[in-house]
């Protein structure tokens, strides 16, 4: 079994229906109405041990709730999930022992109480020894900078201390599998690497990490795989590099011609193709989609015509497919096994 394994994780809210107004109170007094609002809607999930998993979706996409469902803090209203063998809302001991928990917006500190009585605390509730928890203390002060946090009362604390903080309590009894809400918010940019280059090294030492993010850094610099959801329903679980070849339809060349060539010339040769003039006159960048025209039928048309001296090939950025799915753009994007999918790999093979 996975250690996470979820099958048709539904979580339906109750919400209620009333007109505006004091009036429209009083009157959801007498006569109540509510509508079902599904948070997440049969979502089908498996993480093995040692994945690292970015979560992803526009905002109120599903994203929190699932994370809450999986740690226990939600009860589904449909479906089974299981944590490293543990049902999270029922066995809420067992499953709070293997899981590390981040949200990026709340705090696991007792806020009157100094950092570093916060962690004696957790550390007593892990059952830690006192040489493990030296040790663990050591290895999270050199990533995250703690020593001089220690002493300071957590409400005292800036946005992005706290953050460090908080990522040392949810790292601190070395958890099988870590959510990460936002890890890097209000982090600069030296302990932001740090902190990305510590969550690769858990990654590589087993420890398996769900990240729901909106820093595209922290997605491409620590997850090899990404989920992505929108109204509570999967629409992509996959590895990012799959995921760019399958929703970047765009590519873009850049091409270093032997002579100056006028772009209404080329664009003769490249129907449906947009060729625009670069900084000198030998310059030209070419866009296209890859879905009608292969980068090989694009040189071809720009050899028909001149010698080319050097090109470069853009690969399209996440950035810009994570854009694509907040604006609702995905559902244009042909699904594999369809036909024009299927014309597309007949021309890349050719």
């Amino acid at each position: 079994m996975s250690l996470v394994e979820a099958r048709g994780l539904t979580k339906i809210f109750r919400r209620p229906e009333k007109d505006p107004g004091l009036r429209g109170s009083l009157k959801h007094l007498v006569q109540r109405r509510f509508k079902d609002f599904r948070a997440v809607d049969g979502i089908d999930l498996s993480i093995e041990a040692g994945e690292s998993v970015a979560y992803v979706g526009p905002n109120g996409a599903g994203k929190s709730t699932t994370i809450k469902l999986l740690t226990g803090i939600l009860v589904p209203t449909a479906g089974t999930v299981r944590v490293a063998g543990a049902e999270p809302h029922t066995d809420r001991v067992v499953n709070a022992r293997n899981i590390g928990v981040l949200f990026g917006q709340r705090t696991q500190l007792w806020w009157d109480l100094p950092v570093r009585e916060s962690l004696g605390l957790l550390r007593d509730m892990y059952d830690l020894s006192p040489a493990f928890y030296k040790q663990r203390l050591e290895r999270l002060d050199e990533v995250l900078g703690l020593a001089d946090l220690l002493p300071v009362v957590a409400r005292k604390l800036s946005l992005g201390q706290r953050m460090r903080a908080d990522l040392a309590a949810a790292l601190l009894h070395q958890p099988k599998i870590v959510y990460l809400d936002e890890p890097t918010i209000g982090l600069d940019i030296s302990v932001k690497d740090r902190v990305r280059q510590f969550l690769r090294e858990l990654r590589e030492d087993g420890t398996t990490l769900m990240l729901t993010t909106h820093d595209l850094g922290d997605i491409e610099d620590v997850c090899e795989r990404i989920v992505i959801i929108d109204e509570g329903r999967k629409i992509f679980d996959g590895p990012l590099a799959q995921m760019k070849d399958r929703f970047a339809r765009v590519r873009r060349m850049r091409l270093q011609l032997a002579e100056p060539t006028p772009v209404e010339k080329l664009a003769e040769r490249l129907p449906d193709v947009e060729v625009v003039a670069g900084d000198s006159p030998t310059e030209v960048t070419v866009t296209f989609d890859r879905f009608t025209h292969t980068a090989g039928q694009i040189i071809a048309g720009v050899l028909d015509v001149v010698e080319v001296g050097e090109l470069h090939l853009d690969e399209p950025a996440i950035e810009d497919v994570v854009r694509k799915v907040y604006a609702g753009e995905l559902l244009r994007i042909p699904e594999p096994g369809s036909a024009h999918a299927a014309d597309e790999r007949s021309r890349e093979k050719a």
